[in-house]
């Protein structure tokens, strides 16, 4: 590559990430490191809180650091394979993304992702906990297997949401050893509702790839059922993660661990969040709206996530659920073309 089109690169590769979704694996992530810190500093077995400390230890600063890094990059890195692998229906959706215009070469990114991704997984292995790798391993795998998955209606959700899920069990594995045998029902139930709360978020944005989805042959969801019946979903979308979550606290057990004001208090505001996107997209389910509707979509994910790590630290919860709604809608500002 010539000097004078690297910087160039850089440029296309950095917008191709579209960073705003990196709150998405970042909080993901943190859900699970914020729980593992939780289990390190347990006395024991505490009531209400399903808490079993083993060999967990609380995570050093530098250790921390790099898990964090990993973490927020992890999206934007995979998101240039995902990319190419949807080329056909961006070139209807979004034409002016880099990797569709051109500006972005697609083996270099391919390569540079590649490398960053074996980076990462070096730096788990030597540095972190080797057993972080096989969750990393399993993120970039699905994020593979997606890009086929959502052309089958719900498989698509379903392979996204477990694909997100898999940052928080890199988060808890990657903070420090532990049990691998104790797979207790708190952390079970954790991974199951960040795969939730995420197959609901990407559920919306099939909404805008509505046009392209159809003629490149996938059957999203949307596609599927038409944009009539699935705006009626979208109002129901909007509340299953509340109520997945009531139900699952107060008649199943799978929630033993204390809930805290603070959490109740986020929880309150993320279903406002919750119930708004569902709202916008149910009165608006096609045209420029169903894009621009997509920075409460990401914020109503990404602070839900935050509101399940005040389960574990209170202060931190409270902290990244502001940040996280401010700054997330600051970096899509940056992506205010619909067609990008």
């Amino acid at each position: 590559m010539k000097s004078s089109a690297v910087i160039p690169f850089f440029r296309a590769y950095v917008k191709s990430m579209r960073l705003y979704y990196s709150f998405i694996t970042g909080l993901a992530g943190l859900v699970g490191v914020t729980y593992y810190q939780y289990v390190a500093h347990a006395p024991g077995r505490i009531a209400l809180s399903e808490v079993l400390r083993s060999v967990e230890r609380p995570t050093p600063p530098l250790q921390m650091a790099l898990i964090l890094v990993i973490l927020f990059l992890a999206w934007g890195i995979n998101q240039i394979v995902n990319d190419w692998l949807g080329l056909e229906e961006d070139r209807i959706n979004a034409p002016a993304r880099p990797m569709v215009t051109g500006e972005l070469h697609p083996g270099l990114a391919l390569l540079l992702s590649a490398v960053l991704m074996t980076g990462a997984g070096a730096v788990a292995w030597f540095f972190l906990e080797p057993l972080s790798v096989v969750a990393l391993v399993a993120g970039v795998a699905l994020n593979v297997v997606y890009e086929y998955a959502k052309g089958h209606g719900i498989w698509g959700n379903v392979v996204f949401g477990v694909m997100i899920s898999c940052c928080a069990a890199f988060g808890f594995m990657a903070s420090g050893p532990s049990e691998a045998s104790i797979l207790t029902t708190a952390r079970t139930s954790m991974l199951g509702f960040v795969a939730l709360i995420n197959g609901v978020m990407t559920f919306y944005t099939y909404f805008k790839d509505y046009e392209g989805d159809k003629a490149a042959g996938k059957q999203t969801l949307v596609v599927r059922y038409g944009l009539q019946r699935s705006r009626y979903a979208s109002l129901f979308a909007a509340f299953l993660p509340s109520v997945v979550f009531v139900a699952g606290y107060a008649a199943f057990d799978a929630w033993p661990i204390a809930l805290n004001g603070v959490f109740l208090l986020l929880a309150a505001l993320t279903v406002l969040l919750q119930v708004w996107t569902g709202w916008l997209y149910f009165r608006n389910p096609r045209g420029d709206v169903t894009y621009y509707a997509l920075s409460f979509n990401f914020r109503a994910c990404a602070c839900a996530e935050a509101a399940l790590i005040a389960l574990f630290n209170p202060t931190l919860g409270i902290l990244l659920f502001f940040l996280t709604y401010m700054l997330v809608a600051f970096l899509f500002n940056f992506h205010v073309n619909r067609h990008g």
